[in-house]
Formats: C-alpha cells, sequence, structure tokens
C-alpha cells in the first residue's frame, strides 16, 4: 500500500506464492479505509472484485484478454498505479532488498521496515 509515494505496510509471503492470495491480507493493515485498489491483471477475478465492493473499495483493476466479460476500470486513476511501482523501485534500491539475503521472514521483514523508514525520513527531511 501507499501514502504519497511511501510504504504504509507491508505483507511478507513466501518466494513461490501468489501475490494474489495476499492481496485481502493488505486491506486489514490498519491505516485507513482505501477509497481504490489498483491492481495490474494479476488480480483480476470476480471473488477478489466482490470482496473488495463489499468493503467499500472500487476496484481499479483492467480485465485479463482471455476474460469473457471484460470489467471496466477507470483507466485515469489506474495511471497512479505508477507511483506504486516507483514505491517498490526506491525500496529495491537497497540490494539487501532486491535480492532477499536474509534468510528467515522475520530478519526480511525488519530489513524492509528499515528501508521504509529510510525514505519517509528522506521525504521529511527535505520537505522541512
Amino acid at each position: 500500500m501507499y501514502g504519497q509515494e511511501r510504504p504504509l505496510g507491508f505483507l511478507v509471503t513466501g518466494g513461490e506464492a501468489s501475490d494474489y492470495k495476499s492481496a485481502a491480507g493488505l486491506l486489514d493493515i490498519p491505516v485507513g479505509k482505501p477509497r481504490l485498489m489498483l491492481a495490474d491483471k494479476g488480480y483480476d477475478g470476480d471473488a477478489f472484485r466482490t470482496e473488495l465492493l463489499q468493503k467499500g473499495v472500487l476496484p481499479v483493476i483492467p480485465a485479463r484478454a482471455n476474460r469473457k466479460n471484460p470489467a471496466k476500470h477507470d483507466r485515469i486513476a489506474y495511471r497512479d498505479r505508477n507511483r506504486i511501482e516507483r514505491t517498490f523501485n526506491r525500496l529495491k534500491q537497497a540490494r539487501r532488498i532486491a535480492t532477499r539475503y536474509d534468510k528467515t521472514r522475520l530478519s526480511f521483514l525488519a530489513f524492509l521496515n528499515l528501508a521504509a523508514a529510510r525514505l519517509c525520513v528522506k521525504d521529511y527531511v527535505n520537505r522541512t
């Protein structure tokens, strides 16, 4: 999740696990209720869309090419997904995160939080 191009929380899964399966857990992070869920085509599924709508979150997810009844999405809002990708790229500038040297989930999550704090502090210092 992001807020002004700063990460708000993380959910670490195994390297072989699909991001789609853990996406619902991101909505449980206590950071305020999102209005939109920006995601790529990999998250396009009726069950996931229905779950988002039940929680009051509008899915902005383009339909897969093989979908029989493609769902509409807001193309203008989808452009903001670029900001999420930039946030991931800024985190991956730390080589330890990009290559995941840490063997345990806890140590990787700890370093991920340190890298995120570094981004937030850098933004805060440059604005004051």
